[in-house]
């Protein structure tokens, strides 16, 4: 089971990033997105779940969109309007049907004020 992510990098205070993840070796009944910034325990960030809900952390509501690919393995995060706050490492996140988790390699994303 893998799960690999794709973006990140520096953007400037209101810019926009998007990250993709490609996850493979099973079916996740869940793909989402969690964040660890300096210091700080590592939160939600968004999560897509297999019926297409989808659950954003309060901070991010209204900036950024959760989406799967049309391959069911794949996720997407657009980030819009980025704080200095949204700085930290994102982590890709799969959840199996019995619940067991997985995590991708993280990615910076850098907000500069």
């Amino acid at each position: 089971v893998q799960l690999q992510a794709f973006g990140g990098g520096l953007v400037q205070d209101g810019g926009s990033l998007r990250l993709s993840c490609a996850g493979s070796g099973m079916t996740f009944s869940a793909l989402g997105w969690y964040r660890q910034a300096p210091g700080k325990q590592r939160e939600l960030v968004a999560i897509i779940f297999s019926d297409d809900s989808i659950e954003y952390a309060n901070s991010v509501k209204g900036r950024f969109t959760i989406s799967r690919g049309n391959a069911r393995n794949t996720v997407s995060l657009q980030m819009n309007s980025l704080k200095a706050e949204d700085t930290a490492v994102y982590y890709c996140h799969g959840r199996s049907i019995i619940n067991k988790h997985f995590w991708g390699q993280g990615t910076e994303v850098t907000v500069s004020s």
